[in-house]
């Protein structure tokens, strides 16, 4: 199949985070065996998703070495959004654009990537080229960790890993960190008549939600900056919150959900204890003088770590000759490279479409990106055959 057909294909899956991958993920892997490849699944603990991994072996057999093509699986809900075409279905109205869900982010990456495997094949590799399909990436990145344990397991070493997003076919070597959290206020419920009674978990979580907003007016403010960034500060933001039962009772309980994408020379651990302390140190005593068994919890939710680029690692630089670009840019969304750089495997950031079509109604990714990547990918396979890669590339 080329790239349009896997696209379609894959599309057609409907993997938002909340469902099971599974059926797009068997389909990939059932394709991988007929061409004579042993893909392995790394699953969650339910076993209703899962991650692949796919070696294609050096001409020798080898499989230590060589780059890693990375992308997630799941795709962000459709629903209250104003969609024009089936959004699991995928739609070319003639404009250039081929329209539906994951088309962009990142679906168009995946289906190049496959479609490159037949012709991959037929290449005298000197090293290997690897798969790695996740699940659960856009619901905090929990799925890959998964994987890169177990590729640590099977000592998988490779060279460099190349994360389709969507950059537009150009090389990102920075991204900000996200960490997620969902911090939960029990108060005690009473009449609202009797507010001595009571203790308002509302209220406040109120008052923690305006400390995020004041340590964000600090980064804002202070920095620190790094300007290559279209964002060039941390952000700190709660984007949603729950509690109460009835507008004449005092709330026993509160939740809301808080993010902060932080540059990569910080430490997320202290960003968290700082929000934290404050909990503790300010608010809960206050809360205890009214409810002596008031508490505060605070639960992960799912992160990943920033991403750097080493300008001397090799797939650094292989992405950009092939690319030909030198622009050094860092975007302050997030991305699964941090993840593998963290074990060791030197990551860069570039893939088909463009970030400002994700997560979007009407979603779509251009025709002349997915044949750029599809050039892209070709370049790249033929690199890892090393000294034959001139032959190769006269072919």
């Amino acid at each position: 199949m080329n790239t349009r057909q896997w696209l379609e294909r894959l599309v057609a899956f409907d993997t938002t985070s909340r469902n099971s991958n599974l059926g797009l993920i068997e389909s990939v892997r059932d394709t991988l065996q007929a061409h004579g490849l042993k893909p392995w699944l790394a699953a969650n603990p339910e076993g209703t998703k899962a991650n692949l991994f796919c070696t294609l072996p050096a001409a020798n057999g080898g499989t230590q070495g060589g780059i890693v093509l990375s992308g997630h699986t799941d795709v962000v809900p459709v629903d209250g959004q104003d969609w024009h075409t089936d959004p699991f279905q995928l739609t070319d109205t003639g404009d250039g654009h081929l329209y539906g869900r994951g088309s962009c982010d990142m679906k168009g990456f995946i289906a190049s990537a496959l479609a490159l495997v037949p012709e991959a094949l037929t290449l005298p590799r000197k090293k290997p080229l690897h798969l790695a399909f996740s699940y659960d990436e856009e619901v905090g990145c929990m799925g890959a960790p998964t994987m890169l344990a177990e590729l640590q397991k099977r000592g998988i070493r490779a060279d460099g890993c190349v994360v389709g997003e969507p950059t537009s076919m150009q090389p990102v070597v920075a991204h900000k960190g996200i960490s997620a959290w969902r911090c939960h206020v029990h108060g005690k419920a009473a009449h609202s008549s009797l507010t001595p009674q009571g203790c308002n978990a509302i209220e406040y979580a109120a008052r923690i939600v305006i400390h995020i907003r004041e340590l964000a007016d600090v980064w804002r403010g202070q920095g620190p900056f790094d300007r290559a960034y279209d964002v060039p500060y941390s952000s700190f933001t709660t984007n949603r919150i729950g509690g109460g039962i009835a507008v004449n009772t005092i709330p026993e309980a509160c939740h809301f959900d808080y993010e902060f994408r932080y540059l990569p020379d910080q430490d997320a651990e202290a960003i968290q204890a700082q929000l934290q302390d404050y909990a503790t140190r300010e608010v809960l005593p206050r809360m205890k003088q009214e409810f002596s068994d008031a508490d505060i919890r605070f639960e992960f939710s799912g992160g990943a770590p920033g991403l750097e680029a080493s300008e001397q690692a090799a797939v650094t630089a292989l992405v950009r000759g092939l690319t030909q670009n030198r622009e050094v840019r860092k975007v302050a969304y997030a991305t699964e490279a941090g993840l593998f750089q963290d074990i060791g495997i030197p990551a860069i950031v570039c893939g088909p479409g463009s970030i400002e079509q994700a997560h979007k109604p009407d979603e779509y990714v251009e025709v002349a990106q997915l044949e750029r990547c599809d050039r892209f990918l070709r370049r790249l396979a033929q690199s890892l055959c090393g000294a034959d890669a001139e032959a190769v590339h006269a072919t």
